[in-house]
């Protein structure tokens, strides 16, 4: 199989995804944000690229049951119903309702995206589960959103993870894969770091968190395997992916 990891936004936009499975990775915190949000029950979720834009299809959607979701500079964007922290993700707050998103990094990931077959969320709360949907695709792109168009360790680990464990085994056979340079580097970040809550804390992306009193979120990051269920976008709606064979 051949795979790809890219380590931003910006690098991953303008690519060819086509006939590719892709999964987007922002452990900090967005697509951890989109697995516990949709185990809360949330109906779907729409990545929009700016706050306007968000404004605009929430109010296209109805308000009665669409909650405007993002952060900009890590903070709730004024007048939205919630930022993008996990802990705000409940049952109560989200249960049935629309969620229009946007945020810095891992929004924009998934729009750049959507040329491909399948476009996924990974974190380390669905690792495993991931894991064995990565397994299912013919070519494989992890795209990392990296934090304002640069690379982020958390991203890269958490893609490195994903791949040290399709080359184990443990979900099955191990499928011979074709790496490029990216996605050798995040297997080291896999053998050299520990991707626990403390080193999410040494992170550039944790260490902006903890400077705006979040630093509660990297305990929430950090639970792997939490959840089994994989987010999956089609035209630019993410919900629940059904299992495939």
């Amino acid at each position: 199989m051949k795979v790809e990891v890219y380590f931003s936004a910006t690098e991953a936009e303008g690519r060819d995804y086509q006939g590719r499975t892709a999964v987007v990775i922002d452990v900090i915190r967005a697509t951890t944000v989109m697995v516990q949000a949709l185990a809360s029950g949330a109906r779907a979720i729409y990545p929009t690229h700016s706050s306007e834009e968000a404004i605009r299809l929430a109010n296209s959607l109805g308000r009665e049951d669409t909650l405007l979701c993002g952060e900009r500079k890590g903070l709730k964007v004024e007048g939205f119903d919630l930022g993008n922290s996990p802990r705000e993700f409940t049952p109560k707050a989200v249960e049935g309702r629309r969620l229009v998103m946007t945020t810095t990094n891992g929004t924009r990931a998934f729009l750049a995206a959507q040329g491909a077959e399948r476009v996924l969320a990974g974190s380390l709360l669905n690792l495993s589960a991931t894991t064995r949907e990565a397994l299912k695709a013919d070519a494989l792109t992890l795209i990392c959103a990296g934090k304002e168009g640069a690379f982020s360790l958390d991203d890269a680990l958490c893609a490195g993870l994903i791949l040290q464990a399709m080359g184990s085994g443990v979900h099955g056979e191990a499928p011979e894969l074709e790496l490029n340079d990216q996605a050798r580097a995040s297997l080291a970040f896999a053998d050299a770091f520990p991707g626990d809550a403390p080193f999410l804390r040494r992170t550039a992306a944790g260490a902006a968190l903890i400077g705006i009193g979040l630093d509660e979120d990297l305990q929430v990051c950090a639970d792997r395997d939490r959840y089994s269920l994989i987010p999956e976008m089609h035209d630019r709606m993410i919900r629940t992916a059904k299992e495939t064979s």
